[in-house]
């Protein structure tokens, strides 16, 4: 499928994972075969990554590698969400049932003009006003 792709954190720290090589090298092949204009993240997109990369992550990553990689993909367009983004997504959690953060991720990806959104945070398949998620690591 054509088109622009908004990438989800998931995504995003599965490609410097050590500790789950299938899912790095699913991640790493995801993006690889993404023309690079097409690919657009959120601000929370790369704070969530600096936070969970140096944090979460086992295991985890030095903070200055992790604000080099942030470096680094913020090459691609990088959407700073806006006070109506927040709100449209306060009542896209209640009108669709989904948490907060991932309605804010949905609202930055339309905003963008995406139709596509990798994550493995929603259904595979699901549909938000033309947005499709696709989750990359899913079985097939």
């Amino acid at each position: 499928m054509a088109g622009r792709t908004f990438v989800d954190t998931n995504v995003l720290l599965y490609m410097f994972d050590a500790g789950d090589p299938v899912r790095r090298a699913r991640a790493r092949e995801v993006m690889a075969a993404l023309p690079e204009e097409e690919v657009v993240l959120s601000l929370q997109v790369l704070q969530e990554f600096y936070w969970n990369a140096t944090r979460k992550m086992r295991p985890p990553l030095g903070k200055a590698e992790a604000a080099g990689i942030v470096r680094d993909l913020s090459r691609h367009e990088v959407l700073s969400p806006e006070p109506d983004l927040v709100l449209a997504a306060a009542a896209r959690e209640g009108a669709d049932g989904i948490p907060f953060w991932d309605a804010l991720v949905v609202e930055a990806a339309l905003a963008a003009g995406c139709t596509r959104l990798l994550t493995e945070d929603l259904q595979h398949g699901r549909s938000f006003d033309g947005l499709v998620v696709e989750n990359p690591f899913r079985r097939k």
